[in-house]
């Protein structure tokens, strides 16, 4: 029997000392300093080799402590790493100033100054947990931003480009010369002859007051002769103001004879729009005849929604492409911005002037249009999807390095072509968080809201954090140790 409980107990220390694990009581076991691996549940289980706790069978975990002192080239020692509280492993709303073990029985764990970066919530994480959780990092760039704004437009005619054809006179209309809508004209072009008595009486006293200074010349005095000289000028400007051209005139007093009928001519190149007169029509004074539209330059008009606004300005540079031609681009200019939004669609339009020499634009046709304005030459941009937006802030994580993250808030520009434009908060070169920037975040908020309430602990976390002892925990540990419980 003495034998059997000899075999025993040299197994026992055997197992003990070939897992590199102290058995013995709490007092006896060594510090974290002294191995280099240890339970993540029972801090104060370490062993120098890689192995499973013999409490709650977890395997070990390297030191931190030891990690990073290797990461930074030195050694670590009681003094380089600052314990700021304890908390619960199960449980990290459950905090504590002292050493202890948690309602759970499990010892608590300490949280390290370092890991906490202050009160700008930073955060601390190992290595292997960044690279399970998929962070991903880009760097802060400084270039020129721009975004494209693409709609759709409509083509119409440019208003300063069309004219109504009409007469100051009433009369009939004896022959037309352009008869029908599309027929392009040329300036000074006939368009239709018209009969008309006012047109005849005015010839008539033209001719009149002509023949008159004439005689005069030879021997009325010089005061008759202006006096007749200004009645002659004053039928001729009458006959200007009816659209006789001079050529007409010239004719006139030439022949010496009145024509029944005179031509009306076009006063633009361009192409007829509308037509209202046909042969032997009757004709007021003021009536409309003809619309002439010159189409060597187009209107296009697009819709620009309210967020779009911001980057529209005139003289921009825009372009469009037609469906029945892909791929050939014509290039114009906004020309004009409307100073209120349709009420229905909630959209501002915008005109745009474009050349037409060939006449592919046709008005009514749709074209789709791009607009490029440039916001900034140099701006600090960051990619949309590394911005945390929390209402009223807007912020990034920050890649410190060794693992450390800091939030950082900014103030936003505009939004273009996949980034942000930083007003504030962040320069060129500086690395960031681009995914999984969320949980980072969340980290950060907890152990910032921890560190603040260690500050000022209350009464149930002390006596929480003292040293309460719990039966089962108690138990556990003599089992293992081999010491009754207190």
């Amino acid at each position: 029997m003495k034998v059997k409980q000899i075999v025993v107990g040299i197994l026992i220390l055997a197992v003990g000392f070939a897992g590199g694990v102290w058995l013995g009581g709490e007092e006896e076991m060594p510090t974290a300093e002294a191995g280099t691996y240890r339970c993540p549940m029972h801090p104060t289980v370490v062993s120098e080799k890689p192995g499973s706790c013999p409490i709650c069978g977890m395997d070990f975990v390297k030191d931190r402590a030891e990690e990073e002192a290797h990461a930074h080239g030195g050694s670590t020692s009681s003094g380089e790493r600052k314990i700021l509280y304890w908390r619960a492993p199960m449980d990290p709303n459950f905090i504590s100033e002292t050493p202890g073990q948690s309602p759970m029985g499990m010892d608590l764990i300490p949280v390290y100054e370092d890991e906490v970066m202050g009160a700008g919530g930073g955060v601390k994480i190992d290595p292997i947990m960044v690279q399970n959780i998929g962070v991903k990092t880009a760097i802060v760039e400084h270039r020129p931003l721009s975004r494209t704004v693409r709609t759709v437009g409509r083509v119409d005619y440019d208003e300063t480009r069309i004219t109504d054809v009409n007469t100051k006179v009433m009369g009939w209309v004896e022959k037309l010369f352009v008869n029908y809508t599309g027929q392009e004209v040329k300036k000074g072009q006939p368009l239709l002859e018209i009969y008309s008595p006012e047109l005849v009486a005015a010839q008539e006293e033209y001719l009149t007051a002509l023949e008159y200074v004439q005689r005069l010349e030879k021997s009325a005095s010089k005061e008759i002769i202006t006096g007749a000289r200004d009645l002659l000028n004053s039928s001729k400007q009458r006959l200007f103001y009816w659209d006789i051209t001079g050529q007409q005139i010239a004719e006139l007093e030439r022949t010496r004879k009145v024509k029944r009928t005179m031509t009306l001519h076009s006063p633009q190149e361009g192409i007829v729009i509308h037509k209202a007169v046909y042969n032997g029509s009757h004709i007021k004074a003021g009536q409309h005849l003809y619309r002439i539209a010159d189409l060597d330059r187009v209107w296009i008009y697009a819709d620009i929604y309210e967020y779009e606004i911001p980057w529209i300005k005139v003289g921009q540079e825009a372009e469009v492409e037609l469906s029945y031609a892909p791929g050939k681009v014509r290039r114009g200019k906004v020309t004009f911005i409307y100073p209120f939004l349709d009420s229905k669609t909630r959209t501002a339009k915008v005109r745009m002037a474009f050349p037409n020499p060939e006449l592919a634009l046709k008005p009514e046709m749709y074209a789709n249009v791009k607009i490029k304005p440039v916001v900034s030459r140099h701006a600090v941009v960051v990619p949309t999807q590394s911005v945390i937006h929390s209402g009223e802030r807007n912020v990034v994580i920050l890649d410190m390095g060794n693992g450390r993250f800091l939030p950082r808030e900014l103030v936003l520009g505009v939004e273009a072509e996949g980034v942000y434009e930083v007003i504030e908060g962040l320069k060129g070169g500086e690395k960031i968080v681009i995914s999984a920037q969320f949980l980072i975040d969340s980290e950060s908020n907890l152990k910032a809201a921890l560190a603040g309430m260690v500050e000022k602990p209350s009464g149930d976390q002390e006596e929480a954090s003292g040293d309460q002892q719990h039966p089962e925990a108690e138990q556990e540990r003599a089992s293992f140790t081999g010491h009754p419980p207190e």
